[in-house]
């Protein structure tokens, strides 16, 4: 499997080996094996056993959710999680304490670490939890955990948070965060627009939890044919303007073109060069 700019996350039961085959088989970007809510507290011990007899080909794109600190199978998970191939990465869920990421790194090499951010401290936080590890790869929200925390029933409670999250991973260097799952698997539209409003915020890509979803989410998030074009004009003049020691040149339309503007172009031909899905 080629690289490609991650725009679909599918979780599946780390305890239901069967439905892990089918989400490797999948067109998702990354499989997330899910260690944490899709697994009861008498099946931890199965899921994690199951985890350890998998195999993985290489290049596909798979992180284990473990179970948060302070829950019996935190260590348990950490344990299981060191003993695997250190292409596979770890989700952390119910992060707020970049004292606790730092253990976490300590106990599971070198792996790369995608933080949950599912509380308002850890939304208060999430700058330093973002910039607390080398081994931190990307933070997002956990949106369902997030509003009982706010004691919030409407969605739009969430808008600063989101907000907040898209700043602190660009304020740390890190890739954009992607999107929270939608929960209706059978509700298109509406996954479709939520997506829709979160790629206006700074969101890249999404989590699902059904494989009915992925296409949803790679044509809510993927650019157009019309915004590669311009970003291929953007890309052009800069190019030419460069040629010939101009920082700032205007496009056929009269618009100018600078560095930031370049910088977007660039993610939107990124994100075209990812290849088909499926």
């Amino acid at each position: 499997m080629t690289h490609r700019v991650p725009l679909t996350l599918l979780y599946v039961p780390a305890d239901r080996p069967d439905r892990i085959r089918r989400a490797l088989d999948s067109p998702a970007d990354v499989v997330i094996i899910d260690l944490e809510d899709a697994v009861t507290p008498a099946a931890k011990e199965t899921a994690r056993r199951t985890v350890t007899e998998l195999e993985f080909e290489p290049g596909r794109s798979v992180q284990v959710r473990v179970n948060a600190a302070g829950t019996p199978w935190h260590d348990d998970d950490l344990s299981m999680a060191a003993s695997l191939d250190e292409r596979v990465q770890l989700r952390l869920p119910k992060c707020e304490s970049a004292e606790v990421i730092g253990a976490v790194a300590d106990r599971v090499g070198s792996r790369a670490l995608h933080l949950l951010i599912e509380s308002a401290l850890g939304v208060e936080r999430a700058y330093l939890l973002a910039g607390s590890h080398p081994q931190v790869a990307t933070i997002g929200l956990g949106e369902a955990d997030l509003l009982a925390d706010l004691r919030a029933a409407d969605p739009a409670a969430l808008s600063w948070a989101r907000g907040r999250i898209v700043t602190a991973a660009a304020a740390a260097a890190l890739p954009a965060p992607t999107m929270s799952v939608f929960p209706d698997h059978r509700d298109s539209g509406g996954l479709r627009a939520s997506c829709s409003e979160g790629r206006s915020l700074g969101f890249l890509g999404r989590a699902a939890i059904h494989p009915a979803q992925l296409p949803v989410i790679v044509e809510a998030f993927a650019p157009s044919t019309a915004e590669i074009e311009v970003a291929r004009q953007v890309v052009a003049a800069a190019e030419a303007g460069a040629q010939i020691g101009r920082g700032a040149v205007a496009l056929p339309s009269g618009k100018f073109v600078d560095a930031a503007v370049v910088r977007q172009a660039r993610t939107v031909l990124t994100l075209a060069d990812r290849g088909p899905d499926g």
